[in-house]
């Protein structure tokens, strides 16, 4: 009987392997199952969007401009002013007289005042109505843009949400084929052994369960990335915990609607709703430089206390009350053309807004006819390769039978091995690239949201 050179010097080597063969996925699932939670995609968005430091800067931003966005801060309300001083001198004095020289020192006098001003302007040709417009359509800007970062972070979260399933289906397939290797080369071990198989049938079955064993340990650290990117996203602080998923497959929508998919595009798409609001603002900078060429109308008005002490030679304290207003009308009437250059400049502005909102619906629309056609391609390719996968599937069990009857050769049983592998791996990849386009779809429609659902 022959021995077998070759178990012994790998002997240790296939020990570990052939454990990540036979456990690997039940160790990662006990992982999981020991998480005290359990993250749909749901649950990972809405942990994202409460922890993630990006989303958190983005909106304290907005209240910036909520707090911006206020009748005082554009104009509307007069500003009120309260001052007061105390004001004092030590002096020396020296006249002459008939009787000689008069000499003081140290003479003190003081003088305090109190003033309570008030300043108003109540008309500038409309150019405070247009600034508190100005100032709300920023406040709307901001909301707008903290809706599109939420957009951006639900469609990272979700895709990489995916990608961890996928990863993970990824590992299952290529743990199903270490196993199946392991299975061979125990076949061919025994053959060997018993003289009906030779050292290089031995051979190439330690090759191939060798690159089977290498692929999987690559794919573990894949994993382990997947896994690392969405706890970044959720902010959390153990980067490496193993969280369970809620899914362990990828289920692609294949229901979605074109044309409503296209009208919500229009309607609802961030991008077009902020180039509308910059058109507001650009009509609204015109509004408030045409203001110029109007009069204005302002109110001044204070009250003030002034008490001074002129000194020992004075005999009583000196203290003065008074009201002060005055209305100020006036108007520019030759400013070296600016406000002509001003308003041209503005037209100008809203006609280029103008035409860079068309320029993004046409791009909008070209980027959805794209992701609809890789969609609609995805899914007819996710549905060949789901029969391409039971067939291969069948095609192996076949190969295996007559495997074991010494009818079909090693390389024989390996590419049929192989493309049962390739099945497995194009299904996956033909679910994952759907549901991308679903994400992009959905996030082009304003509907990204739905992702949350």
């Amino acid at each position: 009987m022959k021995t077998n050179p070759a178990k012994t010097n790998h002997r240790r080597m296939k020990t570990y392997l052939l454990g990540l063969a036979l456990t690997g996925i039940p160790l990662i699932a006990s992982a999981q199952n020991s998480a005290q939670q359990v993250y749909s995609l749901g649950r990972c968005i809405e942990t994202g969007l409460s922890r993630n430091y990006s989303i958190r800067i983005v909106r304290n931003e907005q209240l910036v401009a909520n707090n911006n966005a206020t009748p005082g801060a554009a104009g509307y309300l007069p500003t009120v002013d309260l001052s007061g001083g105390l004001n004092g001198n030590l002096n020396s004095a020296r006249n002459a007289t008939d009787n000689g020289t008069d000499s003081q020192n140290n003479i003190a006098s003081e003088a305090a005042n109190a003033n309570l001003s008030l300043a108003w302007t109540i008309f500038d040709g409309f150019g405070i109505q247009a600034e508190y417009s100005r100032l709300k359509e920023l406040r709307s800007m901001g909301e707008l843009s903290t809706r599109m970062s939420i957009e951006d972070f639900i469609a990272s979260v979700s895709a990489d949400y995916y990608t961890l399933i996928r990863q993970m289906t990824r590992l299952a397939n290529l743990t199903s084929t270490l196993s199946l290797s392991r299975e061979r080369l125990r076949i061919v071990e025994e053959r060997y052994s018993i003289g009906s198989m030779s050292r290089l049938d031995l051979q190439q079955a330690q090759v191939d369960f060798n690159a089977d064993s290498s692929a999987l340990l690559n794919q573990l650290e894949t994993l382990h990335r997947a896994r690392t990117q969405l706890n970044r996203l959720m902010a959390f602080d153990n980067i490496d915990e193993a969280i369970a998923l809620a899914d362990s497959v990828i289920r692609p929508n294949a229901f979605l609607d074109e044309a409503e998919l296209r009208k919500s595009t229009m309607e609802n798409n961030v991008s077009i709703l902020m180039a509308n609001k910059n058109i507001s603002l650009s009509q609204l900078e015109l509004k408030k430089a045409k203001s110029r060429s109007y009069p204005y109308l302002r109110l001044n008005a204070g009250y003030g206390y002034t008490a001074t002490n002129p000194g020992p030679a004075a005999n009583d304290l000196q203290q003065r009350f008074g009201l002060n207003y005055g209305l100020t009308v006036g108007i520019s009437i030759f400013d070296g053309f600016n406000r002509k250059r001003e308003q041209r400049n503005a037209a100008i502005a809203i006609q280029n807004r103008e035409l860079r909102l068309e320029d993004l619906r046409l791009s909008l629309k070209t980027d959805m006819s794209n992701q609809w056609m890789a969609y609609e391609n995805n899914l007819n390719l996710w549905e060949l390769e789901k029969s391409n996968r039971i067939a291969a599937q069948e095609n192996y069990r076949i190969a295996l039978e007559r495997y074991r009857l010494g009818d079909l050769s090693g390389i024989q049983l390996r590419e049929a091995q192989n493309s049962l592998l390739n099945a497995e791996e194009r299904q996956s990849i033909a679910e994952y690239a759907t549901k991308l386009c679903e994400i992009s779809l959905l996030q082009l429609s304003g509907r990204i949201i739905d992702m949350v659902e």
